[in-house]
Order: C-alpha cells, then structure tokens, then sequence
C-alpha cells in the first residue's frame, strides 16, 4: 500500500497525528479531535487508492504540510489566542480581519487540493481539451472540496459547542481564499505543463 518513496511522508503524517492527539486530548479540544478523525480518513482514503492513482511526491507533502497547518492553527497559542486568530498582515479589520493564517492555510490547502483534483483528473482528460476549460473544471473540483471543508465546519459546529469556527464572515472569507489558492494553483499546472 505505501511505495518506498512514500514512507518519509507516511511517518511524518502518523508522528504529527500522534502529537496533535495528545495536544488536542490534553485540552479537551474536541473539534480538533475529530478534524484528527478527517486527516485520518483521507489518509486511508490515498492508501486504499494508492496502486490506482499516482500521487506525486510534491502533492502527498503538499497535503501533508496543510494538516500540519491546520493542526497547529487549532492547537498551537501566540499571546494567549490560536494561531488560527493571528492576523498576518492587517490588511481590513473588522468585521473581516484580513490576512489572517485561517485564510493562509486555506489558499495554500486549497491550492494543494486543486492540483490533486487535477492530478486525479489528468487521466480523462483529452490533449485536445482546450485549457480555460480544463483550468475551470479543475479550479471548480478544487472549490468544491473546500465546500465539503464548509460544510464539515458547519457539522462541527452543530455537535460542539464554542467551536470558534466563525460565521457567515468566515465561510465566505473561506471560500474566497480557497479560490485563490485554486487559480495559483491552475497557473501553477499550466506553467508546469509547458516546461
């Protein structure tokens, strides 16, 4: 199930989870701990598809550096708030707060995420196919994992209580991230497709 080449990145992800278990346990923080479930699940998700689907290398850390991202933007605290609520650069304030590492991690798992949609994409798609089609499509496949992301949130909120997910703000603020990081990383693919 784990190709040689894969075994770097299996350990990490299993060292992080164990890490943020115990993290997320030690403070009773059981939003996280189901967000643990999820990385879990698609986890085993890529291992049970593993001889089916080539994943490159640079999309498995991809993925990799974003659960790492959004665990530590839950469980890791700077001047007493989660670095989830750290403002990067203050670009707007309030109501919108941007650029905070929520929206970070969304453009950056997202854009990951497109180019996984692309990757799992490539093998039905025809040389022929023009690329603003292909680059709509894929960029489409790409916003619409980050609405199941959405809507796991929403779920999360619903079964535990003072989530700190944020409202109709930070869903949009979301989605809005999460498309950004899907056209980086459609110009990505296009300038790798050429070179």
């Amino acid at each position: 199930m784990i190709k040689k080449e894969q075994m770097p990145i299996f350990i990490t992800n299993i060292v992080m989870l164990v890490i943020f278990f115990f993290i997320f346990v030690g403070r009773k923080n059981y939003e996280f701990l189901g967000y643990i479930g999820v990385i879990i699940l698609f986890l085993c998700i890529i291992l049970a598809t593993n001889k089916k689907v080539y994943y490159p290398l640079a999309v498995l850390w991809g993925l990799t550096l974003w659960s790492f991202m959004h665990l530590s933007g839950g469980g890791l605290m700077i001047g007493g708030k989660r670095l989830y609520e750290l403002i990067l650069i203050p670009i707007v304030g309030d109501p919108y707060n941007i650029f905070k590492y929520d929206q970070l991690v969304h453009i950056i798992g997202f854009g990951v995420a497109t180019i996984l949609m692309y990757v799992l994409l490539k093998p039905y798609l025809k040389p022929k196919h023009k690329w603003v089609a292909v680059g709509i499509v894929v960029v489409m496949a790409g916003l619409g994992v980050g609405a199941v992301n959405e809507i796991i949130e929403f779920t999360t909120t619903v079964f535990v209580p003072d989530t700190k997910v944020g409202g109709y703000e930070n869903t949009s603020l979301d989605l809005v991230a999460d498309l950004i990081g899907g056209l980086f990383a459609m110009f990505y693919i296009k300038f790798k497709s050429k070179t």
